[in-house]
């Protein structure tokens, strides 16, 4: 049996994890990402729940453990997300799709907005998974990362494939694969967030910028571009524009990385490493052009006409927040209908129109259409084939790479 031994966390992982915390993805609301959350902060509980070691984890087997699932007498799924991540009605008190989705099955959703950042909630759930006990919740969302790790440990459930026929055939090409997850087997996309190249026309004043290239080599620009605080954003769009895949690259492929910002640090191109809030600099002008996330720049650009982004021709960066089903789930078969509601394309329409991340559901675009046309043609929401085939997620890390490459990191920005 697989002990449970996380890695203890070096200063630099630590460091990164308060920075994203602070300002990274991990502080923003999910309805609106220009409102920044309070995020959790690495709380005590949270760091002991990544540095603990020795602790075995019971029944620890490839697939997960499963409990008797009383899916057919409970009539009942209890759904853990992140705050704001899902549609919500006039009131402010009732979630139409959750509503929908009992009114044709006759099951209850238990929605619970107790995920405020990924490392916090693993301090929430990592005693009971530890020992092999049922966390109260059949369904949580984790980002990419995170959910690697549930599944490396064997804290997550193996999905039943009969009961996801709509998930198994609408699921966009792009997120069928992680290495993390081949074949989707425990795992079930929410929501994706891809990372673009953002400017403002007004401060730009006549200068183009293409790719990545054009903000770390274009002297007008210099110091007022953006990087983002997030390690695995900036260095997978700096590896792109290299001509590197971020799925496949070596040490040395991320030391030239490394490198090449580290250039651009020193010589004042780069005006500062952000979390979210460049948005502040972008809609100013302080920031001519920066690293940004799409859910951001939707926003943006339907508040100001002088807000843009592009795709680089070298492709752009997506990551993922993912559902899984927690060992001992008492309804697992619920929880995988629920699931696959919302891989039909009306009920994903209806969560794209309303949250405007990236919907990982193919044949939403006629339904939502019908909704919100704006968002229905927009490519940050609705990746094209062309978008699509540009995604690229960054490989898994060991431990061991993880420490090297985020001391590195901290390094290059200051943190």
């Amino acid at each position: 049996m697989e002990q449970y031994e996380p890695d203890r966390l070096s200063p630099a992982q630590v460091a990164a994890m308060r920075r994203s915390f602070r300002s990274g993805r991990a502080a923003m609301t999910r309805r609106s990402l220009l409102r920044a959350s309070a995020g959790g902060a690495l709380t005590v509980g949270g760091l002991g729940a990544l540095s603990a070691c020795g602790i075995p984890a019971a029944g620890n087997t490839k697939g997960g453990v499963s409990a008797e699932d009383h899916s057919a007498k409970e009539k009942v799924v209890h759904f853990s997300n992140w705050t704001e991540y899902i549609d919500v009605d006039e009131s402010e008190k009732h979630h139409p799709t959750l509503d929908q989705f009992k009114k044709r099955t006759g099951i209850s959703v238990k929605y619970t907005e107790d995920i405020n950042d990924n490392v916090e909630f693993f301090g929430k759930i990592k005693p009971q998974l530890a020992a092999g006990q049922d966390t109260g919740r059949d369904i949580i969302v984790l980002t990419d990362w995170l959910a690697a790790r549930l599944i490396r440990l064997g804290w997550v459930q193996k999905l039943d494939a009969s009961n996801l026929p709509h998930a198994y055939a609408n699921l966009s090409a792009q997120f069928r694969d992680p290495d993390w997850d081949p074949g989707r087997a425990y795992s079930y996309v929410w929501q994706g967030i891809s990372t673009v190249i953002a400017y403002n026309k007004k401060a730009l004043d006549g200068e183009e910028v293409k790719s990545v290239s054009d903000l770390l080599d274009n002297a007008k620009l210099k110091g007022r571009v953006g990087f983002l605080s997030e390690m695995r954003d900036s260095i997978g769009m700096t590896l792109l524009d290299m001509g590197k895949d971020p799925s496949h690259f070596t040490a040395d492929d991320y030391d030239a990385a490394i490198a090449r910002l580290q250039k651009a640090v020193d010589k004042g191109q780069i005006r500062r490493f952000t979390g979210n809030d460049y948005t502040s600099d972008l809609t100013s002008g302080d920031f001519a052009a920066c690293i940004a996330w799409a859910g951001d720049v939707v926003q943006l650009k339907a508040d100001s006409p002088d807000i843009d982004f592009i795709i680089p021709d070298s492709g752009y960066m997506t990551s993922t927040d993912n559902m899984l089903i927690p060992n001992k789930a008492r309804h697992k078969t619920n929880a995988e209908r629920l699931i696959d509601f919302y891989y039909e394309p009306k009920p994903a329409a209806e969560l794209a129109a309303y949250i405007n991340y990236v919907t990982p559901v193919d044949g939403v675009k006629p339904e939502l259409e019908k909704l919100d046309p704006d968002a229905a043609n927009n490519p940050l929401i609705i990746p094209d084939k062309a978008m699509a085939a540009k995604s690229h997620a960054f490989r898994s890390l060991s431990s061991k790479e993880e420490t090297a490459f985020e001391e590195k990191f901290a390094k290059l920005t200051g943190a």
